[in-house]
C-alpha cells in the first residue's frame, strides 16, 4: 500500500536528508520512518481514557514499517510551468514507484519517500506539455533513479571516495 505524504514537517525531514538517488532531472529522498501523526490525533491519544470509552489504536505498526510506503512529490512551478506537465510528472512518479513496490527481491525499502524535480525538461525538445516523448523520458529516468541496485553501487562509490588511501 502506498500512502500520501501530506504534512509539511514530513517533507522538511525528507528534504533535509541527503538524496537517496539522483538523476539529471530528479532527486529521490528516503527515510526509514513513519509519517508524523496530526496534532489532533496525538492530543486525543494523550487524553485520559475511561474504561468504558473508546480505545485509540494506531493504524501503523509501532516497531516495524511492515512494508508500508508513503510518497510525496515536489514539482516547483518554476521548473514545470504548465499544470499539464506537473500532473504528467506526478502520475509518472506514482507509476514508477508502484512498479518498484512489492515483495520482490529488487523492491524498495519501506518508509517515507519524496521525489523532487531538480531541473526543468527542455521545452525545445519536449514542445508539447503532455507529449508521449516527455512521458517516456520521465518514465525511463524515474525507473533508473528508483533502482535499488543502482543506489547500492552509488553508496559504495561514495564510501570509496571518502576512504583515505
Amino acid at each position: 500500500m502506498i500512502g500520501r505524504l501530506v504534512h509539511s514537517a514530513d517533507f522538511q525531514r525528507l528534504l533535509s536528508s541527503p538524496a537517496w538517488s539522483r538523476s539529471p532531472h530528479f532527486a529521490v529522498h528516503h527515510l526509514p520512518k513513519v509519517p508524523m501523526r496530526p496534532k489532533q490525533a496525538v492530543d486525543r491519544a494523550l487524553e485520559p481514557k475511561l474504561s468504558t470509552g473508546e480505545v485509540y489504536k494506531s493504524p501503523e505498526p509501532v516497531d516495524d514499517l511492515g512494508g508500508r510506503f508513503w510518497l510525496g512529490a515536489v514539482l516547483p512551478k518554476r521548473l514545470a510551468r504548465r499544470a499539464v506537465t506537473r500532473n504528467l510528472l506526478r502520475r509518472q512518479i506514482r507509476e514508477a514507484f508502484g512498479r518498484r513496490v512489492g515483495d520482490l527481491p529488487g523492491s524498495l525499502p519501506g518508509g517515507l519517500w519524496v521525489v523532487r524535480l531538480r531541473s526543468a525538461f527542455v521545452r525545445t525538445t519536449f514542445v508539447s506539455p503532455a507529449s508521449d516523448a516527455l512521458r517516456l523520458a520521465a518514465r525511463e529516468e524515474l525507473d533508473a533513479a528508483l533502482d535499488p541496485a543502482r543506489h547500492r553501487s552509488e553508496a559504495v562509490r561514495r564510501a570509496a571516495r571518502r576512504r583515505p588511501l
